[in-house]
């Protein structure tokens, strides 16, 4: 494992509702759809379990290690919306430009929230377009409507940052 840092493998937003709204893999050619689905179904009952528990902080922290190589973290927006980093310990090559750190065994949670942050960012920024109406998303609205259809975000401005914050993080960035 010398040489290597973690890296991002998957970035999900998942609504208030519990209904998946976004989904990148990192690389994507390389990684199973289906197994990250389950992957992030499977951390929403911790969030459940530490809601109670949680104070104006929205950052869950850890939430599960999958196995040595897999983490998820989670972070929670006043909105319900929970934004889901699933960071794979073996993710790249170290380049010249890692640090030292980098490269130890391990993530702090801290390492975590420039991505969150710029993720929460990235969504507001979202939010904030005219012609994204947020309940065309929630299946909730959906089914009422009986309206047949993704309700996954489609906009291209979004997906794009997504990338880039997940091409862009790597442990001790303080800003994304």
């Amino acid at each position: 494992m010398a040489g290597r840092v973690p890296s991002i493998a998957c970035v999900g937003v998942i609504g208030k509702h519990n209904n998946p709204l976004h989904i990148s893999l990192f690389p994507a050619e390389e990684r199973a759809p289906l197994e990250f689905q389950f992957l992030l179904s499977s951390c929403l009952d911790i969030f459940e379990a530490r809601l109670p528990h949680k104070t104006a902080d929205q950052d869950f922290g850890l939430l599960q290690a999958v196995d040595e190589r897999l983490a998820m973290y989670g972070w929670l927006t006043n909105t319900g919306v929970k934004f889901v980093i699933v960071v794979d310990m073996e993710g790249r090559p170290a380049t010249a430009l890692d640090t030292k750190t980098a490269t130890a065994v391990g993530l702090r949670d801290a390492d975590m929230k420039p991505a969150f942050r710029a993720l929460q960012t990235a969504y507001i920024m979202l939010l904030r377009n005219p012609f994204y109406t947020p309940d065309e998303h929630s299946p909730v609205t959906a089914n009422a409507e009986q309206r047949i259809g993704s309700t996954q975000i489609t906009s291209r401005n979004f997906i794009q940052e997504v990338a880039r914050i997940a091409n862009a993080w790597s442990p001790g960035v303080t800003s994304i």
